[in-house]
Order: structure tokens, then sequence, then C-alpha cells
């Protein structure tokens, strides 16, 4: 009997018990929606809206697109030179220095046009595939590889296109296969 007493003594009261459920879950109200709080280094704190502009410009499409451009043309410049150093395109005669250079300019050029071209559209495809999938896998790079494959391959006709479609495929599955899984690029530390 005096169990049940005691049960009817302990209970809450409608606002007690309201009181006591928002101290415990909290408040439905988000007052900052779109802060993000990095935690792995050090305490955590909220970030500038400068520093959140910075980093969504630098995850953006065009950004990324525009940088893998820059960045393609420099290495497709590097291997042009090289290129040029090694095979140079007139062999018959005897070139004069000025011709040697120009030879080694338009080889430098003409690679860097086509590795900024291909850097750009890749990323840029791989970006907006990745954008639209919103996913981050192995498929993106092999998708945006079949696309930049065969845009690249239309300019010669359509088999050619699905030639290089498959073929671009291939080879990004294959360097994404390889970042993932090497040890070089994965420490087993």
């Amino acid at each position: 009997m005096t169990d049940q007493t005691q049960l009817k003594t302990n209970r809450f009261t409608e606002e007690e018990f309201e009181s006591v459920m928002k101290y415990l879950v909290g408040n439905k109200v988000k007052l900052f929606p779109n802060v993000i709080v990095p935690q792995s280094a050090g305490p955590a704190s909220i970030q500038p809206r400068e520093e959140i502009l910075i980093t969504s410009i630098g995850e953006s499409c065009p950004f990324r697109a525009c940088m893998s451009f820059v960045v393609g043309g420099a290495l497709g410049g590097f291997i042009g030179l090289f290129n040029s150093s090694i095979a140079p395109h007139q062999t018959t005669v005897q070139m004069s220095t000025r011709e040697t250079l120009r030879d080694m300019g338009t080889t430098i050029v003409s690679n860097a046009k086509q590795f900024a071209t291909i850097g750009f559209m890749f990323a840029g495809v791989e970006c907006c595939i990745e954008s639209y999938r919103a996913k981050s896998d192995w498929k993106n790079s092999v998708y945006a590889g079949g696309v930049t494959g065969g845009l690249l391959g239309f300019r010669a006709g359509i088999k050619a296109a699905g030639f290089g479609a498959v073929g671009f495929a291939a080879f990004s599955y294959g360097i994404d296969y390889f970042m993932h899984t090497s040890t070089l690029f994965n420490p087993s530390n």
C-alpha cells in the first residue's frame, strides 16, 4: 500500500515534466544552421564568415576546373619541354638555335594547351557529376573519364568517341584504384 502512494507522489506535473524534457533534450531551434565547426585541430570554434566563403569558393566546380586548367597547362608545358628537347620535329636538316627554340616553343605551347583542356574538362565534369550524385566514390571519375574521352574523341567521329570514352574511363578507373589502394598514398601505419 505504501509503494502505491509513494509512486503517486513521485510523479511530475506537466510543467515539471516539460521543463525537465527541455533541459534534457534541448531547444529544437538552431541558432546557426550553416556553421561548420572543425573538431580535428584542438578545441571547437565557430568559423568566421570569410573562412566559410573561401572554403565554399575552393570547393566550387568552376574553381576546381580552373585550377585543373592552370595545373594541367603547367604540367603539359613541362612535358612539352622534355619531349622537344629529346626529339625535335625536323631532323633532316641541321637546325639553327633560333629554329630549335621556335620548335621547342610550339611543342611546349601545344602540349600545355592539350593538358590544360583535358584537366579543365575532366575536373569540371567530375565535380558536376559528384554534385549531382551527392557521393564521392570511384564511379565519379569513371563517368567523368567516359564523358571527357567521348568529347575529345568526338572530333574524329562517333566510333572514335566511343573508343575515347571507354579508354579514358578505364584509365580513370585504373588511376583511381591505384590512388586508393596503393601503399604509397595510403600507408598502413
